[in-house]
């Protein structure tokens, strides 16, 4: 059952939060709703503008329809990821996406104000909820590029103004995190600091945390040991911070890069220890049983493993 991640966050706020997982694949959206059903978990499905380019949208809405028809026990949200403005007037338009992100976080703060407005206004009017961002991560993710250097963390103040005046329905904050796989030198974590004081002066504001892989050290080392040339020293956002920030508001927690993580992993892997095989099939089977068991692990991290129950019984 698709529904708005409104709905989601009014379940989760404060208690647990929603896995937000990118799709580009059939053999990613097979795993991330078999990771779901077997953890019994609400999710989010996310798709990036990359995404639409790479598979066509038309093909991941065949995809995710099927799949629910697969796992009829499943509800979540279809997200658009990091979209432009046209991206997410397609998006409403659809039909088929129950939420859409409008970043126009690297405008000014005003002219972010005035287009999170507009979408807002045209995705309420189709019963569609509004993620918006402000402050800016750091790092890479497929068109986004950000140097560290000029990342800045959101601005308690400024938030409770940009929500004021937007009227979005939550809001992607920066706290800490950056995306990609080339992520955090040495130890960093969460700047909970930030999330409590945003949760003080909106409370009932749900917080999405963006750049939230933790790029896990084993993996990245079978990685590299089955060809890879990643960076070692690649740290992300501990796992066990997830739960003590959505206790703190954070109610959506974005996670993509370690999913690629697996991917690279199980077919590199594949192929170094079977090089006589050519069937992709044989490591696509393989990565959906790894997938699964991934998505299921976050969730029992985020803590919306055994939620599914408590969110149906709000619909």
């Amino acid at each position: 059952m698709i529904v708005t991640t409104k709905k989601l966050y009014k379940v989760a706020y404060k208690k647990f939060a929603v896995g937000a997982y990118n799709v580009n694949n059939m053999e990613q959206i097979l795993g991330l709703f078999r990771g779901c059903a077997q953890s019994k978990a609400p999710f989010i499905i996310q798709i990036s503008k990359g995404a639409r380019k790479y598979a066509d949208k038309r093909m991941l809405e065949a995809l995710i329809r099927t799949a629910e028809q697969i796992f009829p026990e499943a509800i979540f949200a279809v997200h658009l990821d990091h979209g432009d403005e046209e991206a997410c007037y397609d998006c409403i338009d659809s039909g088929f996406y129950s939420s859409v992100m409008i970043d126009a976080s690297h405008e000014p703060f005003d002219e972010n104000v005035a287009i999170t407005k507009r979408v807002v206004d045209r995705a309420h009017a189709k019963g569609i909820s509004v993620e918006a961002e402000l402050g800016q991560l750091g790092g890479v993710e497929e068109d986004i590029k950000i140097d560290e250097g000029h990342a800045s963390l959101t601005n308690p103040k400024e938030a409770v103004e940009f929500v004021r005046r937007t009227e979005c329905d939550s809001l992607a904050a920066a706290i800490g995190t950056s995306h990609g796989a080339y992520k955090f030198k040495g130890k960093q974590g969460l700047r909970f600091d930030v999330i409590e004081e945003i949760e003080k002066l909106i409370p009932g504001l749900p917080i999405v945390m963006h750049g939230s892989s933790s790029v896990p050290v084993e993996e990245v080392e079978r990685i590299n040991a089955a060809g890879g040339k990643l960076d070692p020293s690649a740290r992300g956002v501990d796992e066990n911070e997830y739960l003590p920030a959505a206790k703190l508001g954070v109610t959506k927690v974005n996670i993509d890069t370690d999913g690629r993580l697996v991917w690279t992993r199980v077919h590199r892997e594949f192929f170094r220890d079977h090089p006589e095989q050519f069937d992709f099939r044989a490591p696509g089977k393989i990565f959906v049983e790894e997938y699964a068991n991934f998505i299921a692990h976050k969730n029992e991290k985020l803590g919306s493993a055994g939620q599914l129950d408590a969110v149906r019984a709000t619909l």
